[in-house]
């Protein structure tokens, strides 16, 4: 059985290799599909495999002609641009395409690894923003063209706590910093960097608490940075990834998170949390959309290219975008207009149906969907949290 633990844990090094032909400015008719089927590496940085690896495989089985094989590696986010880097400046990348979050889709761009998929080869794709739910759509202009959104969720921030331990649940931003004082190192998150709901918790932070500007944490954070500081002062220690987290949730060790949709669900349905697990928002509370992207470095064949190209579209396709449902870990999980629950694996069905939370369709519609911060202020919050928060007690 998959759990959330493993799936941004390394579990090895990428097979195989690609052309190392630069990625110049052909356009997709001219970009010719290989004539033997090729070997697809991909590596996941952001859980996204729980989602789409079904889908891909499915591709695989429908196009024996151009896929012969597919690796899937995982990594944790921080690690990758530095070894895309590596390659590239060695001539040999042999990482085909990137499943990612905004954490490494930022670092890629800061640092130039990635194709600009819609700058050059557009034509190739669906016209996105005709099939994209609105936030979705949001969510793609994050990625400067480099980046094609497959999955999308409203996120978090929530609060996840165990109501057997937590008999009142903090519902303001200061009754949160009061009960860590009353209950020190019963509060527990991961390093943002790497973690879904840790980023998505300190960028809701500037919304709850009223910051002068939200979208810039070293000139508009002074609030969020405050407050991060002191609450740092209650928590123990900080774990390099969220699937820690959820064990020391679910064994006792700890009694309350910051959690998102997915999060919320899909450890319960894996029995990693119990079942009976609560959520809350904080007053103020907005929504920090999360999306997941594939991404390609530079460097590749064109041949390849040409593949990568016809597999983004075919994962972006309704069929397709239902396994994005999978057992809650992204909730909802589909990037594309009119894929309903009733299209998913039963699967699927059966698991929202018994852990989903009946609130999340109010909460959705209710509350304000904000898009995080852009590339290059995202991997300054990051820089500063771990400079200012969280560095000297990451784990």
């Amino acid at each position: 059985m998959k759990t959330p633990i493993t799936r941004r844990t390394f579990v090895g090094g990428v097979a195989g290799a690609a052309g190392v032909a630069a990625f110049g400015g052909p356009s997709f008719a001219q970009l010719a599909l290989p004539k033997e089927p090729v070997t697809l590496n991909i590596i996941d940085v952001a859980g996204n495999l729980a989602l789409t690896q079904k889908a891909i495989e499915n591709y695989r089985k429908a196009k024996p002609n151009l896929v012969s094989r597919i690796t899937f590696t995982k990594a944790p986010a921080p690690e990758l641009a530095g070894k895309i880097k590596a390659q590239q400046d060695a001539g040999r990348v042999d990482i085909d395409l990137v499943l990612t979050g905004t954490d490494a889709l930022s670092a890629g761009i800061e640092q130039k690894l990635w194709v600009d998929l819609l700058g050059t080869h557009a034509a190739a794709l669906p016209k996105l923003d005709d099939i994209y739910l609105p936030a979705a759509a949001k969510m793609q202009a994050l990625a400067k063209g480099q980046g094609v959104v497959v999955t999308y969720y409203p996120s978090g921030p929530l609060l996840e706590y165990m109501p057997e331990r937590v008999k009142t649940p903090p519902t303001t931003a200061e009754e949160l910093l009061a009960w860590t004082k009353a209950n020190p190192n019963r509060l527990i998150y991961a390093r943002p960097a790497n973690s879904g709901p840790g980023r998505t918790f300190i960028m809701g932070l500037p919304y709850i608490l009223g910051d002068s500007n939200p979208q810039d944490p070293a000139k508009g954070w002074d609030k969020t940075w405050a407050y991060l500081k002191e609450l740092g002062q209650n928590i123990e220690y900080y774990p390099s990834g969220t699937g820690a987290v959820m064990k020391e949730l679910g064994e006792g060790s700890r009694d309350m998170t910051v959690s998102t949709t997915g999060w919320d669900i899909n450890p319960r349905v894996l029995g990693v949390v119990p079942k009976e697990a609560k959520i809350g928002p904080l007053k103020g509370f907005h929504w920090v959309a999360d999306a997941h992207y594939m991404c390609v470095p530079k460097g590749l064949s064109p041949e390849k290219q040409a593949v990568l190209l016809d597999l983004m579209s075919f994962l972006l396709t309704k069929e397709q975008q239902a396994y994005t449902y999978d057992e809650g870990y992204f909730y909802p999980g589909p990037a594309v207009k009119g894929v309903t629950l009733d299209m998913a694996p039963a699967e699927s069905q059966a698991a929202i149906k018994e852990f989903g939370r009946p609130e999340y369709e109010k909460m959705i519609a209710d509350n304000p969907i904000e898009v995080p911060l852009q590339p290059d202020q995202m991997v300054i919050a990051f820089r500063m949290w771990d400079e200012q928060v969280g560095g000297a007690k990451r784990k």
